[in-house]
């Protein structure tokens, strides 16, 4: 009985650092995977905004200014409201906030599909942009819930979704919006209509997850932090995201610029370079799924330290490679990178454990819309100096990664619980 009072005590955050108790739920694979459907489907439904930009550009004949607002608008939409949401949450766990959540981008994939003028399209990128907000925090808890023991695991099944749905944009254009032009959009409303489905089934496990802790909850007397100790996790959560943003800094400038460099050094055609692009998105989305459980055996600091840092020797390489070894650097260096990718998450989630849905807001939410900004910085760079300088500036940013050693011991986070729950 002691683990199910430490869980009502502060859900959803028992057992947060991992440690031994006389009852672990059985991870419930079955909701992980219906999570990580519904992450697909919600990033899926963001990537249209990136393929349809080249038709909305056409049709309202629209400035690159007003196209780049369309996706400022979703990502900072969509990224600066998670830590809200989860903060919300936190204090009031709502399990229907789930499919509310996919309603609202239901109804702004509808406007895009139908809509002819400039101010709906930016409705409708709020709207999805919202609903994304919402999913996400609440989506982190279901799979933290469902983990059992093996935290990593769980959220690297939920972020491969996610991945997998974001590398969508140029399936999409190419079979649905250049055919069927913008109402192509109409027909991810089918999509959306079965991540609805999907996340009622959800929002009951969660709600009956929470009625099996209401008849343990038992007040917990609050006890101050120690001062040295509260400006320890202060310190690691600033180093945390300032280390995601160098991380989400690079990845932008291999996702987004690296073509380009290709295109004016082999004289490759852009659909040429899609094909090194895919290559490194398929490596991340392999190094997403492994880096959980991995994290898992080893430590999450270990493979934080290693997603970063370790990627430096091939970056530095990468803008000296040829056409022939840009393929294999390219692959590695995505498995490697993007292996901590859900580590992170986890990471931060066990650093604080009393607050899931904020710091996965925070962590997926405004850590990573923050550091996309590097990528319009990194394309203000270009433009005053140029590609090659910047790109090869670029390449030392894993290095960068070495500051990772400064992060609290999984040893240290375990202790750190062990003392806030009396255990």
């Amino acid at each position: 009985m002691q683990s199910r009072t430490q869980e009502a005590a502060a859900f959803p955050n028992a057992n947060a650092a991992g440690k031994p108790v006389m009852e672990v739920r059985p991870t419930a694979f079955r909701i992980l995977l219906a999570i990580s459907l519904v992450h697909l489907c919600n990033d899926t439904i963001q990537a249209i905004f990136p393929a349809i930009l080249p038709i909305l550009k056409e049709n309202m004949n629209l400035s690159y200014l007003q196209a780049g607002i369309i996706i400022f608008t979703l990502n900072m939409t969509s990224s600066v409201l998670q830590p809200v949401v989860g903060f919300y949450s936190d204090r009031r766990p709502s399990p229907y906030m789930l499919p509310i959540g996919m309603v609202l981008t239901t109804v702004g994939v509808l406007i895009i599909a139908l809509s002819g003028s400039y101010v709906l399209v930016l409705m409708a990128v709020l709207l999805v942009g919202l609903g994304s907000a919402v999913f996400h925090p609440e989506a982190s808890r279901v799979a933290y819930m469902a983990a059992g023991s093996r935290r990593g695991l769980a959220q690297s099944i939920f972020q491969v979704g996610g991945n997998a749905g974001s590398s969508l944009a140029p399936i999409m254009t190419a079979l649905i919006f250049y055919p069927f032009g913008q109402f192509g959009a109409i027909w991810f409303t089918l999509i959306t209509g079965l991540a609805i489905v999907v996340q009622l089934y959800i929002a009951r496990w969660y709600g009956a997850y929470l009625a099996t802790q209401a008849p343990q909850k038992k007040k917990v007397e609050a006890k101050k932090m120690d001062p040295a100790k509260k400006r320890r996790i202060t310190s690691a959560i600033c180093l945390l995201i300032f280390l995601i943003f160098v991380r989400t800094w690079y990845h932008s400038a291999i996702s987004i610029y690296y073509p380009f460099q290709l295109m004016d050094k082999f004289d490759f055609s852009l659909k040429h370079t899609q094909i090194y692009i895919f290559i490194y998105a398929a490596a991340g989305v392999l190094g997403t799924f492994l880096g959980g459980p991995i994290s898992d055996q080893i430590g999450r600091k270990n493979v934080l330290f290693l997603s970063i840092f370790g990627a430096a020797p091939l970056a530095l390489l990468l803008p000296y490679a040829d056409s022939l070894w840009a393929y294999p650097i390219l692959f590695i260096n995505g498995l490697i990178l993007l292996s901590g990718w859900s580590v992170a998450v986890v990471y931060a989630q066990e650093l604080i454990p009393g607050m899931i849905g904020t710091v996965s807001g925070l962590i997926t939410g405004l850590a990573f819309g923050i550091g996309a900004l590097g990528a319009v910085a990194i394309g203000g760079l270009i433009d005053l100096t140029s590609l090659n300088i910047v790109m090869t500036s670029a390449s030392f940013l894993p290095i960068i990664g070495l500051l990772a050693w400064f992060l609290p011991s999984d040893r240290e986070i375990k202790q750190w619980s062990t003392e806030d729950t009396g255990a």
